[in-house]
């Protein structure tokens, strides 16, 4: 004699006329004013031998670090990118020969204090051979403002299913699954391509410092969706 196994219940998705589903979208898009701002510098020199494009290439690093740190709390980060020094070849008859060294070191700052960020912009745009690009605003990663979007999807989806259980002439019963898809927003952890943000060229030799720039931060969009799945007392249709 053989025993049966008892089939396992079968997850009914939609509910049952018992305890009826509601599935629901939440969605926020709010808007916040920056919390930083990042500039990319790029300082250059040039030699006619590989030792004096690094000497120049060396100071003139030095020279756009030490103006950075002297912002003090107003920088929060100071990055060194890439490095290189590369030669300008040129034909001479039948073979090359090096014709100059070229020499670059890439920067990025990252700044909270917006006011000093329009005059050392323009500083730095001012020394020779030296190029600026940004600013480029953003929040923190841990900024309030991705909890607020994420709230308010939760409270807009839970406000949804509730008109359409008003609709039914019914309430909602419990909550049964909360899907959070996640806040999104513009990364800042790597420089956009070129084409953003403001870019300054090699300054020329200047007779006096330039006046800072009017900086105006860029409000930052912060985006969140949840889905969101609940029972509902059964209505009377």
């Amino acid at each position: 004699m053989t025993t049966e196994e008892p089939t396992p219940a079968t997850a009914v998705p939609y509910g049952t006329p018992e305890a009826p589903r509601l599935a629901v979208r939440g969605e926020a898009r709010l808007e916040f004013d920056p919390e930083i701002a990042r500039i990319g510098i790029t300082v250059s020199a040039r030699g006619t031998d590989r030792r004096s494009a690094l000497d120049d290439l060396t100071l003139r690093n030095n020279e756009v670090l030490d103006l950075i740190k002297s912002y003090g709390e107003s920088v929060e980060k100071v990055e060194t990118g890439a490095f290189s020094i590369s030669p300008e070849l040129t034909r001479h008859g039948r073979g090359e020969r090096i014709r100059a060294y070229h020499g670059r070191v890439h920067i990025t700052a990252e700044l909270t204090d917006f006011t000093a960020l329009g005059e050392l912009t323009t500083r730095l745009a001012d020394l020779d051979l030296t190029r600026v690009d940004g600013p480029w605003w953003a929040l923190r990663p841990d900024s309030p403002a991705h909890g607020e979007a994420r709230r308010q999807a939760v409270r807009e989806a839970v406000q949804r299913a509730r008109e359409y259980a008003e609709a039914l002439g019914t309430t909602l019963a419990s909550l049964v699954e909360l899907a959070d898809l996640g806040a999104e927003n513009a990364p800042y952890d790597t420089l956009p391509p070129a084409g953003g943000g403001l870019r300054m060229a090699f300054a020329a030799e200047a007779t006096e410092a330039a006046p800072p720039l009017d900086l105006e931060p860029e409000r930052q969009t912060v985006y969140a969706q949840v889905n969101a799945r609940f029972t509902m007392a059964p209505p009377r249709l």
